[in-house]
Order: C-alpha cells, then structure tokens, then sequence
C-alpha cells in the first residue's frame, strides 16, 4: 500500500492533503492483510470511483510482469492483425477469458481469478464477502487492463466493474468494461 500511497500523492489525481494524511494514518497503524482491507476502504470512502479507476490504471492487482516478454511478443507478432481476430488469438494463447469487442469503442471481459477473494470463498474461508468487495474488483481490473494493454498493444481506460452476488455463487464472474483509447 505505500505504493499506492506514493502514486495517489501525485496531482493529477486531486486528492486532498487532510486525505492523504488518512492513507499515511492506515500505514502507520496497521500492518499485513488488515492494513491492505483498512486502506481499500478508506480508498472506497474517501476517494471518487474516477479517482480509483484512475489510481488503479496504474497500480491494480495482480499486475506481475512475469509474462511480459510474451505478452509483448505476443503484441509484436500481432501488430497488423485485425482487434477481434487478436482477442481470440489473445485468450487461446493464454488460456484466459476471451475480451468482448463492443460496437461503442469498448471491450467487455468476464473474469474469475483462480487466486484472492475467489480461492479463499472456494476454501470455505469467507462467510461474507470482505468488506471492500467492490473496491478489491477495482483493483483486480487495473490487473486485467495491465495484461491485455501489453499483449494487444493497446491503450485502455476502466469504465465499470460490475460484481456478481459473489456470497451467493462464487462462480459468477466479475464483469469489466475499459475504454479503448488512442494510443
């Protein structure tokens, strides 16, 4: 989370000193998963769903690079290939969730990590969903924008995250829109 804290510093976010101090109170005071569920929730209370998008555009979840020569090389091989033919190239190649080209410049994705909030449901270790669920998915999504700019050479925005009644089915994915931008 100090990360986050040092990305949310920046202004082109907006974000308040008196708010800031409230993220820098969080660090100082909790520690482990407990600091990372206080901070989400700050982040849910405090900051704009804009203004975590925005933040997670660049810091989400899960955005290890340890596939970044591939997706990269993947992105490279693919360059003059047509969008919707690399969203299916994009999701055999990498046994992923096939992305969704929409008509209004936007890119539909239903995903279910196999790891985080899903995997602890699974092991019967949530009876309720964390407290922060919507922003936890937030943060999933900048992981999810992080993967697919790399290997489809694309620039893209969040636009929504809409989340199942997970408690109820676990199995029912999260559903992520992003904005197809310029590059």
């Amino acid at each position: 989370m100090t990360t986050m804290l040092k990305e949310m510093r920046k202004a082109k976010y907006g974000i308040s000193q008196k708010t800031l101090y409230n993220f820098e109170r969080i660090l100082q005071k909790y520690e482990g998963n407990e600091c990372d569920e206080m901070f989400m929730k700050a982040m849910n209370e405090q900051l704009s769903k804009e203004q975590r998008f925005h933040i997670y555009e660049t810091q989400g979840g899960c955005n290890g690079t340890g596939y970044d020569k591939q997706r990269k090389a993947f992105a490279q091989e693919n360059v003059n290939t047509d969008l919707v033919k690399r969203l299916d190239l994009f999701a055999k190649t990498f046994g992923r969730h096939k992305p969704v080209l929409n008509d209004d410049n936007t890119m539909t994705l239903n995903f279910k990590c196999s790891h985080g909030y899903y995997k602890r449901a699974k092991e019967g270790k949530y009876t309720t969903p964390p407290l922060n669920i919507e922003t936890y998915f937030e943060r999933c999504a900048g992981g999810r924008l992080y993967e697919l700019q790399k290997a489809l050479g694309i620039k893209l925005k969040i636009k929504s995250v809409d989340v199942s009644p997970l408690i109820e089915n676990i199995e029912n994915p999260v559903t992520f829109i992003f904005q197809i931008e310029e590059k």
